[in-house]
């Protein structure tokens, strides 16, 4: 538990360097509304494909779903601030988002997570196509098709950048746990596991309901940036938008899902002015990458804090043997 601790405030030691490193770019002027559009963007996308790696890569289950649920916290976030256009009323529909969220991946994971590879995938497609036609039809309280408009901004990239930390830490401390080493256990071999005890069913529902809950808080942060949402934004794309960063940097590596969100969202940056050619030339780029690296740019290699004081006591011991 110490050990864990000590771990987390190296962590957050490392965040507030990054966070210093931003705030000085940002007072020198070097980042500029556009950038700052990129860096959040990335932000968003780092929450939502870390809770997508969670469930693909450490619990060894296949969704496409993940649209589905950045849309209950993005449309409960926007209900939320337009109604009461606060603080408050923002970080309300936060944690809306958030029980909604944890409530639907409870009750469609029970059953669906029984299914396996393109059963799953086909199943949770279902299910985020169902909360989005269910969104359509609520037109009293979410506009139907037309969406919500005017959502007053309280994002900014401050908001973003500790909602990526806390985010973060939870995933991680949760891979490290015993219920993670379980859900990694599945992952490797569901029958051996649960021959061993694990209750399979418990431990690969709580993945997904942290992924889900990620997305739900991304997806509330995104419609206070954008300021506009619509059904369509949370079609069957936008969920292999992320399956696409997951896949990019390592599937079951956290390391690479923030290289991965990082390098995609700088080359959309610098393709913008490509018009028709962008998604020619970003296709292009992640064909070259799964041919040269088909298990991600890292595959499944982690940036580690523990294997750092590993060698560090590792060494020190030695020295007092010698």
């Amino acid at each position: 538990m110490k050990k864990n601790l000590k771990y987390n405030v190296v962590w957050l030691l490392i965040a507030a360097i990054a966070y210093a490193f931003i705030y000085v770019l940002y007072v020198t002027g070097v980042i500029t509304p556009f950038t700052e559009y990129t860096l959040i963007t990335i932000g968003i996308n780092i929450m939502l494909a870390l809770g997508l790696n969670l469930i693909i890569g450490f619990s060894g289950q296949f969704s496409l779903g993940h649209a589905g649920f950045m849309a209950i916290g993005a449309y409960s976030a926007a209900i939320m601030s337009v109604k009461y256009p606060t603080m408050g009323g923002f970080f309300s529909g936060i944690l809306l988002g958030i029980v909604l969220s944890g409530i639907v991946a409870l009750v469609v994971g029970i059953p669906t997570l029984r299914l396996k590879g393109d059963y799953l995938a086909i199943a949770t497609l279902g299910i985020s196509e169902i909360i989005r036609i269910i969104i359509i039809n609520m037109k009293d309280i979410t506009n139907g098709p037309a969406g919500i408009f005017g959502i007053p901004p309280m994002v900014n990239w401050s908001m973003v950048f500790g909602f990526v930390v806390i985010v973060t830490l939870i995933i991680v401390n949760f891979i490290h746990s015993g219920p993670g080493r379980a859900t990694m256990a599945i992952r490797e071999d569901e029958i051996a596991a649960e021959s061993m005890g694990v209750n399979t069913t418990k431990y690969k529902v709580a993945a997904f309901i942290i992924g889900a809950i990620t997305a739900s808080v991304a997806g509330s942060i995104y419609s206070s940036y954008v300021q506009t949402i619509a059904p369509k934004d949370f079609g069957f794309m936008k969920s292999i938008d992320i399956l696409i960063i997951v896949v990019f940097g390592g599937i079951g590596s956290v390391t690479g899902t923030f290289i991965s969100a990082i390098v995609l969202g700088i080359l959309n940056m610098f393709l913008q002015d490509a018009g028709a050619l962008r998604m020619i030339i970003y296709a292009l780029a992640l064909i070259i990458i799964m041919i040269f690296k088909p298990g991600g740019l890292l595959g499944t290699w982690e940036f580690s804090v523990k294997k750092i004081f590993k060698k560090k006591e590792d060494k020190s011991n030695a020295s007092i043997e010698r």
